[in-house]
């Protein structure tokens, strides 16, 4: 991406950093992509809607504040089931993205 720009300097720590002499590939950081993962986050939708509604409205919160809400009420609902599941020793205390769909269908209606 940088080569274009710093292809005439030598390559020292700062360039390393600007991944211009490096050719390896950028990974995303193992947090960012443990959140990206559905079988992780529940709310992964949720998420990406408030963001997507973010950007559209140029980062004004007011008019994103449903959006807020749903995501908010989404976490609270799976760290409720987190919670149920753990106290009756269930494993993996967070369903799978399969499970909740499941759990869902069960119930009908989205509960948040």
């Amino acid at each position: 991406m940088y080569d274009l720009f710093f292809s005439h300097l030598p390559c020292d720590s700062f360039l390393r950093r600007l991944s211009a002499c490096s050719k390896k590939p950028v990974r995303m950081p193992m947090v960012a992509r443990r959140l990206r993962d559905p079988d992780i986050n529940p709310c992964l939708s949720e998420s990406d809607a408030s963001t997507r509604c973010m950007d559209e409205n140029n980062y004004d919160r007011e008019k994103c504040s449903t959006y807020f809400l749903k995501y908010k009420n989404c976490r609270k609902f799976w760290n409720s089931v987190m919670i149920q599941r753990r106290q009756n020793g269930v494993q993996p205390s967070m369903p799978t993205a399969a499970e909740r769909d499941e759990i869902l269908g069960a119930m009908g209606k989205m509960p948040y």
